[in-house]
């Protein structure tokens, strides 16, 4: 069996962490195997969840005894990847820089993970009344698609808790909400024909162009008239299409056009609504030019929107999280745990979001410090009644 270093700091963690290259859709098992060594010395129950396949798994763990009044912490372990990006340093070895702790995924978010690993030893050492729970989960960072498996898992087993708390970088301000994503493809479908003659095609591109527009007017319509929350940076939701690709040469007709565009919207705006109208436009445009144009759902995520008498909040707030709340313009799995499982959630984790997926990404000791601090009064709570 795979033993665990010791581990004189969370600092120590994290380095372990980091040298593990859990970039997405690459395989996290040595990763998975050495966490979960390390909670089973601790004492935790482990178990390895479902993921989207073999070689890309969760980890849920649960230290305490059992009952539904406990506390999930959460964090993922996949990280961005590194190429075309100027680093200064080996990106999967951490280094110091002056209290700078630097290397892929050190705040997004294997710093707060490493935190955990501390706070579930220390919960091994405390007489718990309620249980800690451990949720580590795979391929966030391309549309928290790997959390769902488990999250499916554990509402089958009808889950309960107190409260969640995704540690995403926040500068341990307590995160009360963010924004959904819908991802779309568009395709338009025409017929290829000779340039001298475009009447006899159907060109493609125009057809893509003509969705492109109606992008924008979704666009337009929600900073105007669509569901506004000052508390985002954009008040209101927002879309754009990020990719386009069409034709062949410029003396053919292009026959096909592919676009991706996503929505960002606040919880509660009409998502279907908005899908369902780039869908007619694209029956009308493909009709008006005698070709077709196909809309689909590559991937979407709800936005979370927690009340302010949440269990959540008050756990954050008593553990030294930052009041008052605040509302975040980047996804986060925590709309999942709210949606699938029904969980009280908020996003409160060490470190600033600025500098994920940047070169030289990097958590300062004092940072990491704080997280320990704030998820080891987290761990304390569960020491008294519920």
């Amino acid at each position: 069996m795979l033993k665990p270093l010791p581990m004189s700091s969370t600092i120590d963690t994290l380095a372990a962490l980091v040298a593990f290259p859990t970039v997405s859709r690459t395989s996290n098992r040595d990763l998975m195997a050495w966490v979960a060594a390390r909670l089973s010395a601790a004492g935790a129950e482990v178990r390895t969840m479902p993921g989207t396949d073999a070689d890309r798994i969760n980890l849920w763990a649960t230290i305490g005894p059992p009952g539904p009044g406990g506390v999930v912490l959460s964090a993922h372990v996949d990280v961005v990847p590194v190429a075309g990006q100027a680093w200064s340093s080996d990106p999967f070895r951490l280094a110091d820089r002056g209290g700078r702790l630097q290397g892929r995924g050190a705040v997004d978010m294997k710093g707060f993970l490493a935190g955990m690993l501390s706070a579930a030893e220390l919960a091994a050492t405390l007489p718990l009344r309620r249980p800690l729970h451990l949720a580590i989960s795979h391929d966030e960072e391309i549309g928290c698609v790997g959390v769902r498996p488990m999250l499916a898992a554990l509402a089958a087993e009808r889950f309960l808790a107190a409260a969640c708390i995704v540690g995403e970088p926040t500068g341990l301000r307590i995160g009360a909400g963010h924004k959904g994503k819908v991802a779309l493809r568009v395709d338009a479908r025409g017929r290829a024909a000779h340039s001298a003659n475009p009447g006899l095609g159907v060109n493609a591109i125009g057809m893509g162009a003509a969705m492109v527009a109606e992008v924008e007017a979704v666009a337009a319509w929600l900073a105007e008239e669509g569901l506004r929350d000052d508390a985002y940076t954009v008040p209101h939701g927002t879309a754009q299409v990020g990719t386009i690709l069409g034709g062949v040469a410029l003396n053919i007709v292009p026959a096909e056009c592919t676009l991706a565009a996503e929505f960002r919207l606040p919880a509660g705006e009409d998502e279907a609504g908005l899908v369902r109208r780039l869908e007619a436009a694209a029956t009308s445009v493909g009709a008006a030019r005698g070709g077709e144009i196909l809309v689909t759902i590559t991937n979407a995520y709800p936005g979370l929107a927690e009340p302010l008498n949440s269990p959540a909040i008050r756990l954050a707030a008593s553990a030294g999280g930052l009041m008052p709340v605040t509302k975040l313009d980047f996804g986060t799995e925590g709309g999942l745990f709210r949606e699938m499982l029904g969980l009280p959630t908020v996003i409160c984790g060490p470190g600033s979001i600025d500098r994920a997926h940047k070169p030289d990404e990097y958590i300062t000791r004092d940072e990491l410090a704080a997280g320990d601090a704030f998820l080891a009064a987290v761990v304390r709570g569960l020491t008294a009644e519920g």
